[in-house]
């Protein structure tokens, strides 16, 4: 790969990598020659990705984080290492009539979803501006941030919040050398999915999508390392979306 998009030697941190999109970004950074510092609340399996990454001759750090939780986020900054770039990808979901949902599952999805960057991002800013160091955070949103879609409002509500909470710390924070990015990937195919989009039930999602298939979680690495390289220098309150074209389908 160009040097120019290069994350040879960074440290990265990668909330939620226990599973899905983290585990699968961690082990593609590690080859792409960066360290990782892997962040989620199930350590255990933080482990196993781990000792993947440390097969290829990188560095990984695990340390025990629940997003939702500030004070947790807090400790565990105080017992990583510094970070040159994060990746907020912690995130879950709820499904339901919204005048279904309980308040607790109303809270489980924003905290996670939205306070989780917030404190994440707020922690390592504090990091680099202490230090007097440039950052890049990547948030991972959602193309449900930026279109509507059913029966998951708080997860649209918090994705889109995330959206606009990139453009806030990008303009903030700018003037300091840290800048803040977000993808928002579309339907893309993981362990958790497959078979939901295996099922008549996906066929007509499917068919709103231009590319006609799910994205795949490798066709996000490219965006990803975008994002983290200093190819993206002068990129700051960026979203990109990486979804076959369905944002273009009004249908």
């Amino acid at each position: 790969m160009s040097q120019r998009f290069s994350v040879a030697g960074k440290r990265i941190l990668i909330t939620g990598a226990s599973s899905g999109f983290g585990a699968h970004f961690a082990i593609a950074l590690a080859e792409e020659g960066a360290n990782v510092v892997l962040a989620a609340r199930r350590v255990e399996k933080l482990e196993a990705t781990a000792e993947a990454v440390r097969a290829l001759g990188r560095e990984a750090t695990v340390v025990p984080m629940d997003v939702s939780d500030h004070g947790s986020v807090e400790d565990a900054f105080a017992a990583m290492p510094a970070v040159d770039v994060v990746v907020n990808n912690a995130g879950i979901s709820h499904e339901g009539p919204t005048d279904e949902l309980s308040e607790e599952d109303w809270d489980a999805v924003v905290d996670t979803n939205l306070k989780g960057v917030w404190a994440v991002s707020k922690f390592a800013i504090q990091q680099w501006r202490r230090d007097d160091r440039p950052g890049s955070l990547i948030n991972i949103a959602s193309i449900l941030g930026l279109r509507v879609g059913g029966r998951v409002a708080p997860y649209t509500a918090s994705k889109a919040a995330v959206v606009q909470l990139t453009k806030s710390l990008a303009l903030d924070f700018a003037r300091y050398n840290i800048r803040c990015n977000a993808i928002c990937p579309g339907y893309v195919e993981t362990d958790i999915n497959r078979d939901f989009f295996n099922s008549p039930l996906a066929e007509k999602m499917l068919k709103r999508i231009p590319y006609r298939r799910l994205g795949q979680i490798d066709e996000l690495v490219g965006p990803l390392l975008l994002l983290a390289s200093d190819a993206s220098s002068y990129m700051t309150g960026s979203v990109i979306a990486v979804d076959g074209g369905h944002l273009c389908n009004t249908l």
